[in-house]
């Protein structure tokens, strides 16, 4: 049987030369980097090395960029620090209702705490409108989180519009990258954010390790304390190995974006055009201009996404219900109710995401299968005879 991976929003395989990057950090050179010997130095220096590579490639400063467990630590960080360490502005926080759930959680914390959040809605789209924010914002404003682009429907946010709003009124402003770094071009610096998180695994590096971007003069209260790794800012033995891998992957994603983008944006862009031509009654998620190459979300009326997800899955074709953090839940997804999509369409929803090793061949399959399983589940499913019957 044919295995396609259509599911690289969700994680992505490590590069081969990324692992070799790595390889020597677990074994020969496996000194913890904050021991003062010559074996802890050479893991000390492998760290400097990729935080300087990092900032570069971003065109920041070394002294900027913090490395984290991922996304979801990175995304804690920023929101939770940068409200506890400017509260004496206001204790008003501004995130939006279709955030990854690693910022609802954490804005949810900051509402048990006392802390007034904002959640702003979106277009039918998936945008957050500028005016959207200037209607929310007020003078207890201290920070707002809006990510870079969507992880489920994959739209793009007017992130320095966005920025732009929040500093005239003297907030912070966090972004969630993990989706769009790697994917689109992303200069920081464009933007105008004061904190940006990413995580390596979704450009082909390691899982277990990301970054959260943080301007000089920015100091966000620690969210875990410890040792002085981090330059005291975030405890914990640097994972060396990981922090070598996410130097490299990055430096590969940028190298290769345009090849990329063009490759994986071309083959979305077909099966987004075949999807509509042969099978009826589906709704496209998200953006059509402003999303990421590599995201195709579908709604498919009258069946269940989960049905539709393990009829592909025993096919050899994995795609996700929804985000790989939330897709476990039998709750319709947050962020297409949001748009306004009714919950039995929601229910019905799948996220494609394709990557750098997708091939032609294997969309025409996952194609292929795509439409006899919706014919299939559509012919057992009530509410299609009955759509049917009520229109003969």
């Amino acid at each position: 049987m044919k295995r396609v991976y259509l599911d690289y929003s969700a994680t992505t395989p490590l590069s081969p030369s990324v692992l070799s990057e790595m390889l020597p950090y677990f074994t020969e050179q496996f000194g913890n980097a904050n021991s003062m010997h010559a074996f802890g130095q050479e893991g000390a220096y492998a760290v400097d090395g990729a935080r300087r590579k990092i900032a570069e490639l971003l065109g920041v400063k070394p002294t900027e960029i913090y490395f984290t467990s991922g996304g979801t630590e990175a995304d804690n960080w920023a929101l939770k620090g940068g409200a506890h360490a400017y509260k004496s502005k206001g204790k008003h926080v501004i995130t939006s209702k279709i955030e990854h759930a690693a910022i609802l959680s954490s804005a949810a914390q900051l509402e048990a705490e006392g802390y007034k959040v904002t959640y702003l809605p979106c277009d039918e789209h998936g945008i957050i409108r500028p005016e959207y924010l200037e209607e929310a914002i007020t003078d207890d404003t201290s920070i707002v989180s809006i990510m870079l682009a969507n992880n489920e429907i994959g739209t793009v946010q007017p992130i320095k519009e966005l920025c732009e709003i929040a500093h005239r009124h003297g907030a912070l402003f966090h972004t969630d990258a993990v989706q769009a770094l790697g994917s689109i071009p992303v200069s920081i610096l464009d933007l105008g954010v004061d904190m940006m998180s990413f995580s390596a695994h979704k450009f082909y590096g390691p899982k277990g390790i990301g970054v959260l971007y943080v301007k000089g003069g920015i100091k966000p209260d620690k969210l875990i304390a410890g040792g002085h790794q981090e330059r005291t800012r975030r405890g914990g033995t640097t994972n060396v190995p990981a922090v070598v891998g996410l130097a490299k992957a990055l430096e590969e994603a940028i190298e290769g974006l345009e090849a990329n983008y063009n490759h994986i944006k071309g083959l979305r862009d077909y099966f987004v055009q075949e999807v509509e031509k042969n099978i009826p009654f589906v709704v496209y998620n998200g953006h059509r201009d402003s999303r990421l190459p590599q995201n195709a979300n579908f709604a498919f009326e009258f069946i269940e996404g989960e049905s539709l997800l393990l009829t592909l899955d025993l096919s050899g074709i994995a795609c996700s219900s929804g985000s790989a953090c939330s897709s476990g839940s039998l709750e319709p997804s947050h962020v297409l109710l949001a748009t306004g999509l009714p919950i039995e369409k929601a229910h019905g929803s799948i996220r494609f995401s394709f990557g750098k090793d997708t091939t032609k061949e294997d969309v025409d399959y996952v194609l292929e299968t795509l439409i006899g399983a919706v014919k299939r589940l559509r012919a057992m499913s009530p509410l299609y005879a009955e759509y049917i019957g009520g229109n003969k």
